[in-house]
């Protein structure tokens, strides 16, 4: 069962890469189980039904790509990463009990996941000379609106702006964003409410070098 699964996984289409404004894809548009919930579908899969992991991974793929792809630099190693959390979820399937919701428990494995390649990459950068893969949110993308975006998220501080992400992007509950970020319930809303109130200063905060063009054309008219 969990060798048809990892084949699965590991043969799977073409992610295609979400941009920073592209919001997570329904993880209830599977229709293959429309009538089972995230929880009911792990369970299943605990007692050795493949399909209900097949269900569950269309379910999460996108939007599991998408976390990662907001958090490394490349496409492909965000998909590396998305499927080698996918793996994790099949080995720990059998242990698996429903007393949380499978998408915070699926993110809580992701987050390790993505912790445990920074700090490779950070040894690589030490011993080999290479430079850290940044952590800063990174999409290609040519719309200005969206360069500016991401630009102003990465210089909310770091906690600020996994929280804002966790919100914005993935859509999590401040009860899971709690659970995944090990911080009390009313930080989560202090967080977020600074994240957002930061986010839009800079947003609104004129280039600094259209205020220098400004000053450099009305002395040019003088």
């Amino acid at each position: 069962m969990q060798d048809t699964s990892r084949a699965f996984v590991l043969h799977s289409e073409a992610t295609q890469s979400p941009t920073m404004l592209d919001a997570p894809e329904n993880p209830d548009a599977d229709e293959s189980a429309p009538s089972l919930t995230d929880e009911q579908l792990m369970v299943a899969f605990a007692r050795g039904s493949s399909d209900a992991f097949t269900s569950l991974f269309r379910r999460y793929k996108q939007p599991l790509f998408g976390f990662f792809r907001r958090r490394v630099l490349d496409s492909a190693q965000a998909e590396e990463l998305m499927q080698e959390t996918f793996l994790a979820v099949l080995r720990a399937g059998s242990r698996y009990q429903a007393c949380a919701l499978f998408r915070t428990w699926l993110y809580a494995i992701g987050f390790k996941i993505l912790l445990a390649h920074r700090r490779k990459a950070a040894f690589r950068a030490t011993f080999w000379g290479s430079q850290p893969e940044s952590s800063e949110p990174s999409v290609k993308n040519t719309i200005d609106a969206e360069v500016l975006l991401r630009q102003a998220v990465g210089k909310l501080d770091s906690v600020d702006r996994e929280v804002l992400m966790l919100r914005e992007f993935e859509q999590l509950s401040y009860a899971e964003i709690s659970d995944l970020c090990r911080i009390p319930l009313n930080t989560v809303r202090s967080r977020l409410f600074r994240a957002r109130t930061a986010l839009h200063d800079l947003l609104v905060a004129p280039a600094p070098n259209s205020r220098a063009k400004h000053l450099a054309e009305s002395e040019e008219r003088i």
